[in-house]
């Protein structure tokens, strides 16, 4: 068989033989030959009809292809393997195609830039003719885009819809209006060395039953979501980093589902991992860092299962789940983070095997609501309480070790229900297991060690149920029974208590079998109105129950005029049962000096007009407590007030040094802060609220009670009935009730705090001074940087200082705009340039090269 020659067809301004436009050239072409074009900018719409070879001559750069106006999409291909090699195509509008691929057509565009529209790649509708498996269909459009570039498209640079097939190698998807490449139908993408950067909208979105594989890639600067997944699309994506999403990093809905690998997602404007409705996500061995809110958010009925994965610097809990969502975290690490390491809420259910939480601010693992949680093999560490269970669905901690925490260490609280086996607690701050009133928990064997607190403390009405328990080196007692308390103990031990063993208040009645009090300052204290049962048990030289008023009595919830008073509930609704007194795990107080105080307000960056009404406020009271002690009448003063100020402006810091300054003028008891939002005082049902209120209230007895975005209480116009105002009707009556002993802050948006003040006239009249956080300047921002480079011994280079300078000075202060946050996060991300800079050295750096930042740092 005789095979044809393949023909040279040129293309250019002169030369004989050499067609003048390029689509006179494709259509004197057959199958199979090339078309070359000179340099120069053709302004032409483009169709391939049939299999052809189209290139530049001299190369990229040099030839450009540009749909005429109104003219259609600048290349048009309707025929099987066609190639397009080192061309610049420029479509007439950002929001059209610049290239189209037609259903069963193919094309390998190599070496191209598309500016000014998108590539359309259009499949056959429904199944395609042959398919098989979802792979190899026949009678698709097949796209291989290698070493390109697409930018300057609107509304989307790549879509894919039908049955289309593209596999992109080492190209750039830049500056888009909108979404970088959007999928529907069952299109497929596989992607390698994708570099997608500043869009408008999504990273990459997929709908319907569209697939995508993605590796060895980033995703950085989109304006919404890294990687949105709907319906029943599905993605696996593999070594990819997805960075500063304006959104989730990787959102899934729907049914759809994700399989991440090796990816790192790094600071999420929003969550970095979302899971919602009933979508899948798994992720091995991927790393997040700091998101603005959780590392992972899965609510309603989604799955989500990670393994060997890290979870660092979340700004909410690194993981809520909610609704029936379901998650499953396998040898995974959480390492610091403002919120709660693992937080369950609605009737979520989550396996912790073998993971790490240190650092976190709140709770390592907070199982509230109707929420469950297995806990097993886990390491909890420098928490403020290290797990804590309210919900009455019934956990399992197991096999698991709990250290230094600042509060309890394991605490089941009112309505909880757990059991606890084998576990740990070493360090606590305050008591090792906390029991409160109304919990339901059977411990099996483990060990308290070196409490600062009290081992064990079991609350009014508590009955748990204990054995084999080892408890040694207790600040305070081994164990603590509250009035009324009680519960089955067999076989345990108190070991070197440094107060009496066992405390028994007025009314306690506990049973303990063959247990074993060793080395303690004494065996029994507490009341004689006490009744324990003692079988079998060995209590040392000391078995009576004296009277001891040297053992720390708790305050009696039901006696009025104690040092922790019970707080009223809204009227109408049932009083919440008691529980364990914030006393209870306080810590030596430090006094502080009034001078000290008003000094470390002095040292915060910027903030000039707060301090000037701080100070003023300051002398006001000064002035009140001399009239007091004259004997003279004190004027008319409130001390509550409202912070308004943008995010991010020092609210919460400036409110725990208010604390503290009232505490060293004597006018609050403790001075400490309690913070709460919406989330902590608005329940989700009827009755729920006031409780609720209450509850948040009385922690802040003595102190403050700060209520960040305070506003979110009252709903806008139209909002129709809203839970919170009931909860502020139980805040204006609590203040009332307890005005002395309990400062209120509600702070919020400038422009939002109106709203929320005169949404009850007893706020107007409680809250009349309203202090202004301004944004910080840019040189408060530099100083905010430098103070934190100082802190962890870092130097900014005077260069690098006029370079933050400018940057601050430029950068965009819209919604997104973190004031002190955002110089906290520029701060990082110098700190990690600085690390990879270093890493690229080809000589070992040396200690100055180690702590300066210079202005490449900067990002």
């Amino acid at each position: 068989m005789q095979h044809r020659t393949h023909r040279i067809h040129a293309v250019g301004p002169r030369g004989r033989g050499v067609h003048r436009l390029i689509a006179d050239a494709l259509r004197a072409a057959l199958p199979g030959d090339t078309v070359v074009v000179a340099p120069g900018r053709y302004e032409e719409s483009l169709e391939l009809p049939r299999r052809v070879v189209l290139l530049a001559e001299q190369g990229t750069g040099t030839v450009v292809l540009a749909a005429p106006p109104g003219g259609g999409p600048a290349l048009t291909v309707q025929g099987p393997d066609c190639l397009v090699r080192s061309l610049d195509i420029e479509g007439a509008d950002p929001g059209e195609p610049a290239v189209t691929v037609a259903p069963g057509a193919g094309l390998v565009l190599a070496h191209c830039t598309v500016r000014g529209g998108r590539i359309e790649v259009r499949g056959p509708d429904g199944p395609e003719p042959g398919q098989l498996d979802g792979d190899g269909e026949e009678g698709t459009s097949a796209v291989l885009l290698r070493d390109c570039r697409l930018h300057g498209a609107r509304l989307a640079a790549l879509r894919l819809s039908g049955g289309a097939r593209v596999r992109a190698e080492s190209t750039v998807i830049a500056d888009t209006d909108g979404t970088g490449a959007v999928l529907s139908g069952t299109a497929r993408l596989d992607a390698v060395r994708l570099r997608l950067e500043s869009t408008t909208g999504s990273g990459i979105r997929l709908r319907g039953r569209s697939r995508l594989r993605l590796a060895d890639s980033v995703l950085h600067g989109t304006g919404r979501a890294g990687l949105l997944l709907e319906d029943g699309a599905g993605a696996v994506v593999e070594t990819t980093r997805i960075e500063s999403a304006g959104a989730a990093g990787v959102h899934v809905t729907g049914a759809a589902s994700a399989q991440l690998v090796d990816c790192r997602i790094l600071r999420a404007a929003a969550s970095a991992l979302v899971v919602q409705d009933d979508g899948r996500l798994t992720a091995d061995g991927c790393t997040v860092t700091a998101p603005a809110a959780n590392g992972l958010l899965a609510t309603d009925h989604a799955r989500a299962e990670l393994a060997d994965c890290r979870l660092d610097d979340c700004a909410f809990s690194a993981v809520h789940l909610s609704g029936e969502a379901r998650a499953a975290l396998t040898y995974c690490r959480v390492r610091g983070g403002a919120e709660h390491g693992v937080h369950l809420a609605g009737k979520a259910d989550a396996a912790l095997t073998d993971c790490t939480v240190t650092g976190v601010a709140m709770t390592g693992v907070a199982v509230t609501e109707h929420a469950r949680a297995t806990v097993a093999g886990c390491r909890i560490a420098a928490a403020h309480t290290g797990v804590a269970v309210t919900s009455p669905t019934g956990s399992r901690i197991e096999h698991s070790t709990v250290t230094t925490t600042t509060r309890a260490g394991l605490e089941i609280g009112t309505g909880g229900s757990a059991v606890l086996v084998g576990n740990r607690v070493a360090e606590a701050g305050a008591a090792g297991l906390l029991l409160d009133a109304g919990s339901d928990a059977r411990v099996e064997g483990g060990s308290v060690e070196g409490s600062t607190g009290s081992g064990v403390v079991v609350w009014t009405g508590a009955r748990p149920v204990v054995a084999g328990l080892r408890i040694e080196d207790t600040g305070r007692n081994g164990i603590y029974f509250a009035e009324g308390a009680g519960g089955l103990f067999t076989s345990c031990d108190v070991v070197r208590s440094r107060f009496p063993a066992l405390h028994l208040a007025d009314g306690a009645a506990p049973r303990l079998r063959r247990c074993r009090l060793l080395d303690c300052t004494e065996a029994l204290g507490g009341d004689p109105g006490a009744a324990p049962v003692f079988e079998e048990c060995d209590l040392g030289d000391r078995a009576g129950l004296p009277a001891n008023p040297a053992a720390p009595a708790l305050p009696n919830p039901a006696t009025p005029n104690r040092a922790a008073p019970a707080v009223p509930g809204p009227p109408g609704a049932a009083a919440p049962p008691a529980s364990a007194p914030a006393e209870l795990f306080d810590e030596t107080v430090v006094e502080e000096s009034l001078d000290d105080l008003l000094a470390e307000l002095g040292t915060l960056v910027g903030l000039d007009r707060v301090k000037h009404d701080v100070h003023s406020m300051v002398k006001l009271m000064q002035a009140v407590r001399l009239r007091e002690e004259a004997g003279l009448p004190a004027p008319p003063l409130s001390r509550h007030l409202v912070f308004a100020g943008n995010p991010g402006t020092g609210k919460t810091t400036v409110a725990r040094l208010y604390g503290r300054l009232l505490k060293a003028l004597g006018l609050l008891r403790r001075g400490h802060l309690v913070e709460v939002d919406r989330s902590a005082l608005v329940g989700e049902y009827v009755g729920h609220t006031g409780p609720r209120t209450a509850a948040a209230f009385t922690r802040a007895l003595g102190g403050v009670l700060f209520i960040d975005e305070a506003y979110s209480l009252v709903p806008a116009a139209g909002g129709g009935h809203d839970f919170g105002l009931e909860a502020v009707a139980t805040l204006v009556k609590l203040m009332e009730d307890h005005r002395d002993d309990v400062v209120v802050i509600a702070a919020g948006y400038p422009a939002d705090m109106g709203r929320f003040i005169g949404s009850n006239p007893g706020l107007s009249s409680r809250f009349t001074r309203t202090l202004v956080f301004e944004d910080y300047t840019a040189p408060d921002l530099v100083a905010i940087v430098d103070h934190q480079a100082r802190e962890h011994r870092y130097e900014l280079t005077a260069d690098a200082r006029r370079r933050l300078l400018r940057h601050f000075e430029t950068i965009p202060r819209g919604s997104g705009f973190g004031n002190g946050r955002s110089a906290r996060q520029t701060f990082q991300e110098m700190t990690e340039r600085q690390a990879q800079r270093m890493a690229e050295l080809t000589t070992a750096p040396t200690p100055g090269q180690l702590t300066a930042l210079e202005p490449e740092d900067l990002p």
